[in-house]
């Protein structure tokens, strides 16, 4: 005989089978309940006049049920004796019923109070699980259902018409528990929530808040309420093994006692840890026993604000009193807000009975539509029941009660810290001004705009007794080591060197580089250990395994926990990891040959001077030649006698030979003008050296120039251009309007230079490349003078070291690159790897081919232009001498040198048409000789004419001029 095994659920689906058996017994009692209405005929069910009768459906055995039982006993004895109850049309009286913590047992309830009481309202039940099947009923038989417990959004106040919510559903701490994560800068969060609907409702839109202020949620932790203690350790071990060190805790008060109970067994409510709990614990901080509190050192709670008045105090008295007398094993109960909403909810029910038009409520049977477990009829009282109910607002014990899409609202929390034996108040929270300290301070907040939300809060003191804001998150101390990535490569091994040692069995790797070094000294920097382990991203060959970007990925994947190398930040590659802060140069730009400038080379001899210089020198000569010559024929010197072309070459010779020559003294006889010769050789003297000084730099110094300059032009002559295989520089290049067939890559710096030479096909040879600034510094270094920078600078972000997005690791990490920048020790790890780059002078061609200027010798010339301003002031002192007057000597100063002039204009005029005449005859002549050679050539034919005469004959003539000079000018005059 074969035995049947029972069907063993797990324990979080039992309580949906429950529920979906509970329906199906639903259907089948559809068919007696036909059988018990008479006739089908619709009947009316009178209720007695004057009496209003509400359900209330609540787990009697629960604490909240108890609380919330003794507040609406209470409302009600305190509406009615605050008002004239004969004043009153109708009286509200509860019918109790126990749901006993199950579904089935709820419905059944309620069922019973909608068709053998003939309710017009329940109030209830305890969870939202319960909640979701009794709006169901009340949706079908328009009775109004309402809670002051269930505030899971899983129970909808849209889908369900006739669910009214008079307590905050858990979505309106959505905002104030993420802004409390934001305020202390946690980057990672795990909440911990039980598997119930209470549980799971929130949850999604909560992740939607972290993920809105970029925190991360790595994992969740899913309790069962019926999970054994085994299993709840097993859940904290878990977390414990994690580096997230913030919890959001979101369960009932049953669950959450042990899981804190469990956490401070462990260890989890030391220094370090964050726990934050929802307002299902918060509310119940003041029922727990002293035991309890006690593991929940440290925790930071939100719960509803519930503002403080006379009334409440004096409620708060008196509830105590009565509850211990209702419920007298419970000892030392503390009024919470399910209390405050339970006695709101019974007033604001009361208050609108009078304000219904119909005076005998009624329940209208439909037989065709009855269940045995569901409603009988629908009610002719609750769509305006719940019309007037959703519209009533009073200030009452808890607040402000205003129900918005019939769900109260709430724009106010209360942020406390479990400290001691019980809470304290920390901050508050509202819609409107986010965290402030407490009410007073709302508007001195608002104001002060600068001011961290982490100021406004009161000392936190968080589990271990620390006043220090955890880190949330550490490095796991359970042998886990950091997995960091490292690019293989072969090129450009002075950043990232991975060497196969095969010394060893297992085939390790020796990783070295200047990316590592600084890698390794930021570690060292951090205020906490870090273990990690260097893995090349590599096949088992050794050869690399993918490109930079597959790399990346890697870190998306969470195959690797970071990357460390040569990594440029991107855009791109952003969307996938987050990056630290650089620590080296940023930009990519482009590189190419070197090549001597051989521009305006002849024009070099006038470069020395620039233009200013050589304009001064020519002027300061005219007048130190004119006060020569006018003091000299003062004084009759035969030298500057005779005609003007002798007086010329006189001059000429004379200054021109003045600082090579010791023949001034004999030349020059006037004691002024040998002052005015001397001071002018002098000057002469430091002009020419410095003009030799300046011209043997610019001839004997290579001026080299870059071979290209225009990126644009490369792109449009189509012309090949390198690229660091494996970089990003490709994508970059390729979005500029290279083409792909001509972007050559490069390997390694040896293959660099190769690629500009004929060792390449003329197909691949390149004439610029582009690399990234850390790699071009190292290029420039070791090719000196041979290549150079040209074209813009495109900007990037440099080197970073890359880590998931939200890791905690990355603002430390920048911090600590921060601080490695600042001193020298990252510029030593440079020199150790790279040298000192800064041995190799600039090629720059303008260092070499600044002309000296005016400026330079400004002093020079005031010194060589005072005896220049005294020689003329002797020379028109000795004509005033001599009786003539100022003017008139000026005047004939002035006549000397216009006659001059004269002459001078004359016969250089004469000179130059005698010099063209000479040049038109000569080429007339040309032309003839040439036109008699080519009559020859054809009267002779093949036969090669001889001439015996003496051929062409050049013939000088003297022509003399009478009006020339003493010498003839000479003419060739080409005879043939």
């Amino acid at each position: 005989m074969i035995k049947a095994k029972p069907i063993c659920l797990p324990k979080q689906n039992r309580a949906m089978m429950h529920a979906l058996l509970l329906f199906i017994f639903f259907s089948i009692m559809v068919g007696h309940e036909t059988v018990a209405l008479a006739m089908g005929q619709n009947t009316t069910q009178n209720i007695e006049s004057g009496e209003f009768k509400v359900g209330v459906v609540l787990d009697s055995d629960s604490l909240v049920s108890k609380m919330g039982l003794t507040a609406m006993s209470m409302a009600l004895s305190d509406f009615y004796s605050s008002t004239n109850d004969t004043a009153h049309k109708r009286k509200l009286v509860l019918y109790n019923r126990d749901s006993r913590r199950d579904i089935a047992d709820a419905a059944f309830q309620a069922s019973d109070l909608m068709n053998n009481v003939g309710v017009e309202a329940i109030i209830g039940p305890l969870t939202s699980l319960q909640a979701i099947f009794l709006a169901n009923l009340g949706n079908k038989a328009q009775v109004p259902i309402i809670s002051f417990t269930a505030t899971s959004p899983s129970v909808s106040t849209s889908q369900n018409p006739y669910f009214i919510r008079t307590t905050q559903s858990d979505l309106s701490q959505v905002n104030v528990i993420a802004e409390l994560v934001k305020t202390f800068g946690w980057r990672e969060v795990v909440p911990i929530y039980e598997n119930t609907e209470y549980g799971k409702g929130v949850m999604p839109d909560l992740i939607d808040a972290f993920q809105a202020i970029d925190t991360r949620v790595p994992y969740r932790s899913l309790i069962s309420p019926s999970a054994t203690d085994g299993e709840i350790l097993g859940a904290l071990y878990k977390l414990m093994g994690m580096r997230t060190r913030v919890f959001v805790v979101h369960m009932t008060p049953a669950l959450g006692v042990r899981i804190f109970q469990k956490a401070k067994i462990i260890g989890m409510m030391s220094e370090g840890y964050s726990w934050i709990i929802t307002d299902g614990l918060a509310n119940m901080l003041g029922s727990f026993n002293s035991s309890v509190i006690d593991s929940m050192q440290g925790v930071l709670g939100v719960r509803p604000y519930v503002p403080r008045s006379i009334e409440l105090d004096e409620f708060r008295a008196r509830w105590r009193k009565q509850f211990m007398q209702d419920n007298p094993s419970i000892e030392n109960p503390d009024l919470n807000i399910f209390c405050l909403r339970a006695y709101d909810t019974i007033w604001a029910i009361a208050s609108v009975l009078d304000k219904l038009d119909t005076m005998n409520s009624s329940r209208v049977l439909e037989t065709n539509k009855s269940t045995a477990m569901g409603p009988s009829g629908v009610s002719q009282t609750g769509p305006e029941l719940l019309q007037l109910i959703s519209e009533t607002k009073f200030h009452g014990l808890s607040g402000e009660f205003n129900l918005v899409d019939r769900e109260l609202e709430s724009n106010t929390y209360q942020l406390l810290n479990v400290i001691g034996n019980g809470d304290r108040e920390v901050g508050i929270w509202t819609t409107s001004n986010g965290i402030a300290r407490d009410w007073s301070s709302l508007n001195t907040t608002k104001a002060d705009k600068k001011s961290s939300p982490r100021d406004n809060l009161r000392v936190i003191v968080w589990p271990g007794e620390s006043v220090v804001v955890p880190r949330g998150w550490v490095i796991p101390e359970m042998g886990k080591k950091l997995k960091i990535g490292v690019p293989v490569k072969q090129g450009f091994t002075e950043f990232v060197k991975v060497t196969r040692n095969t010394s060893l069995s297992n085939s390790s790797y020796v990783i070295t580089g200047y990316c590592i070094d600084v890698f390794k000294a930021v570690i060292e920097m951090l205020p906490y250990p870090v273990s990690y382990e260097l893995i090349p991203f590599a096949k088992a060959d050794g050869k690399t395994a993918g490109s930079y970007d597959d790399l990346i990925y890697q870190v998306y994947t969470q195959n690797y926990d970071a990357v460390v190398g040569d990594i440029t930040i991107s855009g791109n590659r952003s969307t996938y990891v987050d990056f630290t802060l650089p620590y080296t140069p940023s930009g990519f730009s482009m590189i190419v040959p070197l090549k001597e400038d051989t521009s305006n080379s002849i024009w070099i001899l006038l470069k020395p001077l620039n233009w200013k210089l050589w304009v001064a020198i020519v002027g300061f000569f005219i007048l130190t030649w004119s006060a020569t010559w006018a003091l000299e024929r003062e004084e009759k010197n035969p030298a500057f006698e005779g005609k003007w072309w002798n007086q010329l070459e006189t001059m000429f010779w004379f200054f021109f030979s003045t600082p090579a020559f010791a023949e001034g003294d004999k030349t020059v006889r006037n004691g002024m003008a040998k002052a005015v010769v001397i001071v002018w050789a002098f000057s002469l003297l430091i002009l020419s050296s410095s003009y030799t000084a300046s011209l043997t730099s610019m001839l004997t110094v290579h001026r080299l120039e870059p071979t290209v300059t225009d990126v644009h032009e490369l792109i449009k002559t189509r012309q090949n251009v390198g690229y660091l295989e494996g970089t990003f520089v490709y994508t970059m290049l390729k979005r500029m309007g290279f083409d792909e067939a001509n972007l050559k890559p490069y390997i390694s710096t040896e293959d660099f230079k190769e690629a500009f030479t004929a060792l390449r096909n003329k197909e691949d040879r390149i004439v610029a490349a582009f690399g990234e600034a850390p790699f071009n510094r190292l290029l420039l270094a070791k090719y000196c003078h041979k290549f150079a920078l040209a074209g813009p600078m495109y900007k990037t972000g440099g080197f970073g070291f890359a880590f998931p997005r939200g890791s905690p690791l990355v603002p430390d990490i920048s911090r600590a690159i921060a601080h490695l920048r600042e001193d020298d020790r990252i510029t030593r790890i440079e020199q150790s790897w790279f040298g000192n780059q800064k041995s190799c002078s600039d090629p720059n061609p303008e260092v070499f081919e600044t002309s000296l200027n005016f400026d330079s010798f400004l002093v020079l010339f005031i010194i060589t232009g005072v005896p220049l301003i005294l020689a003329f002031v002797v020379y028109l002192a000795k004509i005033l001498l001599k009786g003539t007057s100022f003017l008139a000597a000026i005047k004939k100063m002035l006549q000397r040198f216009r006659d001059i002039w004269q002459s001078l204009k004359e016969h250089l005029w004469q000179c130059l048409i005698n010099f063209w005449q000479c040049i038109k005859d000569l080429w007339h002549r040309l032309e003839n000789l040439s036109q008699n050679s080519t009559n020859q050539i054809k009267s002779s034919g093949t036969e090669k004419e001889k001439d015996n005469d003496k051929g062409p004959l050049i013939e000088p003539m003297l022509i003399s001029s009478d009006d020339g000079p003493s010498d003839s000018y000479r003419k060739l005059i080409i005879r043939g």
